[in-house]
């Protein structure tokens, strides 16, 4: 059996939290995997599982780091070379990070570009012509509903997932008729570790707001899988993605910059 017997769906991020619960989803699924994180232990931890679920699909894991700008390339290249065809690409890998701007590490917060934006970029510019060619295809770009307002404290990140949000947007239009789409998934605040990691405790009169990421995920690969643009898990997320529509966009900053001091 060679990958190409099923479909190959590539996921970035995919150690930990939404990416490592999206991974078990479209295994059970029946999908083949390949698996792209840095902590290469976890990503074995996650291939045995996967094949648990699935003994007759292959998992493929690739270690690196999307902060390396060649990263993308080295991906692309490795598939290509075993004449792998990418049917999925979903860019889950993201960072996150708390505080003043100009007072942030200024190398993490070019990671963060990087890792959030350019890697997505060009991911999808490098596997989403083969999905044309062929006729079809899906990308998942994990964004959030930070995309949809600008937040203070968090200034790089809110701006990071609103070009994913935009980005994926304009695909979708683009793509239409192509057998190829594109999905933006924008979950609100989710029980993983990326808030620990990015240094902020969790409030409790927003507990309420939390979903599981086997939740989001499972939202995700549903609005993938019916060709949606735009994925909101969570009646309360979605709810409030639309009303700050209504609102001045600065008024809406401050309300943001007063909560994520709160966070502090």
């Amino acid at each position: 059996m060679t990958m190409n017997d099923f479909s190959t769906a590539l996921i970035t991020g995919a150690s930990s939290g939404i990416g490592y619960e999206l991974a078990k989803i479209f295994a059970i699924e029946g999908h083949n995997l390949v698996l792209v994180a840095r902590d290469e232990d976890k990503l074995l931890e996650l291939a045995g599982q996967v094949r648990h679920h699935r003994d007759d699909l292959e998992t493929r894991v690739i270690v690196c780091d999307l902060s390396d700008p060649t990263a993308p390339e080295s991906i692309y290249e490795t598939l290509a070379a075993e004449s792998v065809n990418l049917d999925i690409l979903v860019n889950n890998a993201g960072i996150g990070c708390h505080g003043a701007f100009h007072q942030l590490d200024r190398q993490f917060m070019l990671d963060m570009v990087q890792v959030n934006v350019h890697a997505v970029v060009h991911l999808t510019h490098l596997f989403l012509p083969g999905m044309v060619e062929r006729g079809k295809g899906k990308v998942l770009n994990v964004a959030s509903t930070a995309a949809f307002q600008p937040g203070p404290f968090a200034s790089n990140y809110y701006a990071s997932k609103s070009f994913v949000l935009s980005f994926t947007e304009a695909l979708a239009v683009e793509l239409e008729g192509s057998g190829v789409t594109a999905t933006a998934l924008c979950p609100g605040l989710t029980r993983t570790n990326f808030h620990a990691r990015m240094g902020v405790a969790e409030l409790g009169s927003m507990k309420s707001m939390f979903m599981s990421a086997e939740a989001v995920a499972r939202a995700g690969y549903a609005g993938l899988m019916k060709g949606k643009t735009i994925v909101i898990p969570g009646f309360k997320n979605a709810l409030l993605a639309k009303m700050v529509r209504f609102f001045p966009r600065k008024f809406i900053a401050r309300s943001i910059a007063r909560l994520q001091k709160q966070r502090r």
